[in-house]
């Protein structure tokens, strides 16, 4: 089912975009208006488009009836709601449009030009031109809620979020704007009463009985609508007044029971008795944020679906680990959910807490020299504010080129790059942050000179290799981070930028993963405690000065031109 809501999805949306492509021409004439139309008819009303429209939007419309009998209550997160109450406003306002051109097209061979549907939106029926503005809207609005829902769960989305919140905004608003432009273009044109005659009032052949027939089409549409909503909330209360002989009781951490009908899911039931759960995709099985452990009663649950499957096997969960929303228990059970409440689209896809996964990485270790100096003698509003001027521009270096800054220690900052696009990326990214840290502190040293002694120093350790990857810690506290030899030995090259007095020590597999020429560096080997072989380094005194490989993230390679 959720695939299908899914595809449906799609193709109506991607009936929404070329039809306001369609209307944003008229912002050129309303002859181009006409022109794409052409086009846009090829597709949507040849057989095929016919049926994946229409066959699209009655699919749609029953999936969303479907749930919301399925549901046990209608405590829901506010998107859920927006996108519900919109949804459901849509088929009354769509079933007159729909009457006056496409089945006026098709039974009555009533013609539907963008001069006729103009003209009458914008000299006769301004009244119906407005309620087309808010089918727009609402319209649009739903089926981007939707998107944005979906697609937030692939680790791509967050690069190209920017640019598809920009076309979501930009789309409507000139498809109104060109709509707009052809009425003003056809109320210059109905001046002229030929104009009228020929364009707009005799092309149409239907007669009085026809119009009154046409009416009660869309009477008919709209009761059917009516009549579909009313059933299932009868189905509901149906439901409800038999469900109440069957209840289950399920208790949470603390012992906290809630009692709740037969079929509800368990995350139905934590939000019935308002206890926080997290539920990233809504309860449509789509993400893994809703997962529980079954404490009690596992014997007695009905066995997973093939959608729940699939995403308890995605995430290598353990048998005892089950979906939230896709548990509908049937006997008392005790559940502990796995993730907090608070847990958003970076942790849908991720492994459960503890168990994390083994992969390539590159980490950073950076330390301020010299603060202790630098704080003394200073009231402590004064060193907190230098303290957080210098973690702003440090890990702003660090997510600006994509890394992520997961530990700050007192005037030490640990990172991670190439978590989620690899160790080869990851190793440019981490070189980047690195130049970028010291070109950040140079300017904030420079900012601030009034107030310091001396100019920020920092030392800075970067190497690569496996870790352990997760989320780890304890209940608010649990975060994204590493453990293993890899970051035992970046911290170890962080110290030894003390022992060569410069800024950046890189071991040579970052340099090699990164595809950056090293030679012109000083080599050493170092020796690293739990390593029986040496690990061969490099020394940068002048961090700022490195020069970034092919690749480097955009916000390295900025810094860069803004130093030169």
């Amino acid at each position: 089912m959720a695939l299908a809501r899914t595809m449906t999805g799609l193709v109506l949306i991607t009936y929404l975009t070329t039809h306001f492509l369609n209307h944003a021409l008229g912002l050129v004439s309303l002859d181009a208006m006409e022109a794409g139309r052409s086009w846009f008819l090829l597709l949507w009303r040849s057989p095929l488009g016919t049926v994946l429209l229409y066959g699209s939007l009655i699919t749609h419309f029953g999936l969303a009836l479907r749930s919301l009998y399925r549901r046990r209550n209608f405590r829901l997160a506010p998107w859920e709601a927006t996108q519900l109450l919109l949804g459901l406003a849509i088929p009354p306002l769509l079933a007159t449009h729909i009457t006056a051109t496409r089945i006026a097209w098709t039974i009555f061979d009533a013609p539907d030009t963008y001069a006729r549907v103009v003209t009458g939106f914008w000299i006769f029926r301004q009244d119906l031109g407005f309620l087309q503005i808010v089918l727009v809207v609402i319209a649009w609005t739903h089926g981007c809620i939707g998107l944005h829902f979906w697609l937030r769960l692939k680790p791509w989305y967050r690069h190209l979020a920017p640019w598809l919140l920009a076309t979501a905004l930009l789309l409507p608003v000139l498809a109104l704007l060109g709509a707009s432009q052809a009425g003003k273009e056809v109320a210059r044109l109905a001046r002229e009463p030929a104009w009228l005659q020929a364009t707009v009032l005799r092309p149409d052949p239907r007669s009085a009985d026809d119009r009154v027939l046409q009416e009660r089409i869309r009477d008919g549409i709209l009761g059917a609508l009516g009549a579909s909503l009313a059933v299932v909330f009868l189905a509901r209360a149906a439901r409800r007044l038999y469900e109440r002989r069957r209840v289950v009781r399920i208790t949470y951490p603390g012992g906290r029971q809630v009692t709740v009908p037969a079929g509800a899911t368990v995350l139905e039931a934590s939000r019935f008795a308002g206890i926080p759960h997290a539920s990233v995709c809504g309860g449509r099985a789509r993400c893994s944020t809703c997962r529980v452990r079954v404490i009690e009663g596992a014997e007695f649950l009905p066995p997973a679906s093939v959608v729940e499957l699939r995403v308890l096997r995605r995430v290598g969960a353990a048998p005892s680990m089950r979906l939230a929303c896709q548990l509908r228990p049937t006997r008392d059970l005790s559940v502990t959910p796995l993730l907090s409440a608070g847990a958003g689209p970076a942790d849908a896809l991720g492994h459960t807490p503890g168990a994390g996964r083994e992969q390539e990485i590159t980490v950073l270790f950076a330390d301020l020299r010299g603060f202790t100096q630098i704080a003394e003698r200073r009231l402590p509003y004064d060193v907190v504010f230098l303290l957080n001027q210098y973690f702003a521009a440090v890990g702003g270096a660090i997510t600006g080129s994509g890394g992520l800054a997961n530990q700050f220690t007192g005037d030490g900052v640990m990172a991670l790059f190439g978590v989620e696009r690899g160790p080869d990326a990851g190793a440019r990214q981490a070189l980047g942050a690195a130049r970028e840290i010291v070109l950040n502190l140079r300017r904030l040293s420079a900012t601030l000179a009034a107030e310091l002694r001396a100019p920020f120093r920092i030392g800075i350790g970067v190497h690569c290799g496996p870790a352990v990857v997760g989320r780890m810690g304890f209940g608010e506290t649990e975060y994204l981070t590493a453990v293993g030899d890899t970051v035992h030995v970046a911290s170890r090259l962080e110290q030894l930028t003390k022992e060569y007095g410069c800024e950046l020590v890189v071991s040579e597999a970052v340099a090699l993963r990164a595809g950056l020429d090293v030679s012109a560096f000083p080599r050493h080997e170092a020796t690293v405690r739990n390593r029986q072989e040496p690990l061969a380094i490099r020394v940068i005194a002048d961090a700022g000065a490195l020069a970034l490989p092919a690749g480097a993230p955009p916000a390295a390679r900025r810094a860069r031109s803004a130093s030169d």
